[in-house]
């Protein structure tokens, strides 16, 4: 993969893809992502999961109904703590508040008190979520993100390191040999298939740029 297929397939600036180029092509070459199927589906993916490699960590910032997609916030709570009329950008303190209500007491975050909703957050290319995500992740690549979890979104190599790790870990490159671009949005995001029409749009570019019938 050289640089202009990379740039073609993530429809990036030539600012932002000097800044990629180089950490995602060692990442996607570490972790096996080496064939134009595997390449054009992981970086479809990525491109969704950070705004174009431009977001590298996760945002709370919710309109009150956009937050039903979060169960765990109660529903008498969205109007108190999503974005209000006269905000932007709901303030960092109702941030941190969602994020511990919607991330508390799953895959090894503690309760809504603990912070770790706040603390494990998505960061990275991929936005790795939760405690035990960011323990796995740091083991495999050999940092403490349990301490450190930040350096996901600091530190451009792990960020990309990060995402590719995760594919590699949960079998996206057997989905994507399958061309089964779906089953991979299910590992990454879920049943809950978000924005799987962006992401396929992501997708069909991505196979273009790599000449992928």
């Amino acid at each position: 993969m050289d640089r202009t297929t990379f740039q073609k397939a993530l429809s990036l600036s030539d600012s932002i893809t000097e800044r990629w180029y180089a950490p995602v092509s060692a990442a996607m070459n570490e972790f096996s992502i080496n064939t134009p199927a595997r390449r054009a589906a992981f970086l479809a993916q990525i491109r969704h999961e950070s705004g174009g490699l431009t977001q590298l960590t996760e945002s709370f910032n919710y309109r009150p109904d956009a937050l039903a997609i979060f169960s765990r916030v109660p529903a008498s709570m969205r109007a108190t703590l999503g974005r209000h009329p006269n905000e932007t950008t709901v303030p960092v303190e109702r941030q941190r508040q969602i994020a511990n209500l919607a991330y508390a007491n799953r895959y090894g975050n503690g309760d809504v008190n603990s912070g770790d909703g706040w603390r494990y957050r998505g960061r990275g290319l991929k936005q790795i979520t939760f405690h035990d995500n960011y323990a796995a992740c740091g083991r495999a690549l050999g940092v403490d993100l349990l301490a450190n979890p930040d350096l996901l979104a600091t530190d451009d190599v792990l960020a990309a390191r990060s995402a590719a790790w995760f594919w590699s870990a949960h079998g996206c490159n057997a989905a994507a040999d399958k061309g089964d671009f779906a089953q991979v949005t299910r590992i990454i995001n879920g049943p809950a298939m978000d924005q799987q029409a962006k992401r396929e749009t992501y997708w069909a570019a991505a196979k273009t740029a790599f000449a992928i019938a």
